[in-house]
């Protein structure tokens, strides 16, 4: 589809689409907005193609659907991940030891369960999460099919989830 005919397509649908948005992200407008306009420019950027195989109404849909379980997916595993420049203050610019404490004790749980999972789930959740991939793209870099790329990404999300559950409390 050429970008002109694209645009005016993406025009025509965008209340719908919005709705949808919404209705994806639990009627969150903030979350919907930044949903949609992530399935936009992987439209309009190519990373999402329309084949003609349904409408494109349809076709976009799946797109923002898609789009907003990726936004659950980083939101839901956020919590886990050690956050790159994380100073928790108490507004006076000192840090708060008590929450950089927990922090340092997630990241600590984290990184054990890491290292336990066998190396091909440990490197496809790496570059999942820590390098903001796609699962093709991690199977790109791995040299391994989607198939076996989604594979090593649903078992190691399983085995890092029962093993952080393990630990809770501990």
């Amino acid at each position: 589809m050429e970008p002109l005919d694209l645009e005016r397509e993406l025009d025509h649908v965008h209340a719908a689409a919005f709705g949808w948005a919404l209705a994806c992200c639990a009627g969150n407008r903030a979350t919907a907005e930044d949903v949609l306009q992530t399935a936009y420019l992987k439209v309009l950027d190519g990373r999402a193609r329309f084949n003609g195989r349904s409408s494109f109404r349809t076709w976009l849909f799946g797109v923002v659907r898609r789009t907003a379980a990726e936004a659950r997916r980083r939101e839901r595993w956020g919590r886990w991940l050690p956050l790159v420049g994380f100073s928790a203050s108490l507004g006076d610019g000192r840090p708060d030891s008590a929450i950089a404490l927990v922090r340092s004790e997630e990241s600590r749980r984290l990184e054990l369960a890491l290292g336990k999972l066998p190396a091909r789930q440990r490197e496809t959740l790496h570059l999942v999460f820590y390098q903001d991939m796609t699962i093709a793209q991690a199977a790109e870099v791995l040299g391994v099919s989607l198939g076996t790329a989604r594979t090593h990404y649903e078992r190691g999300k399983v085995g890092l989830r029962r093993m952080l559950e393990e630990t809770e409390g501990k």
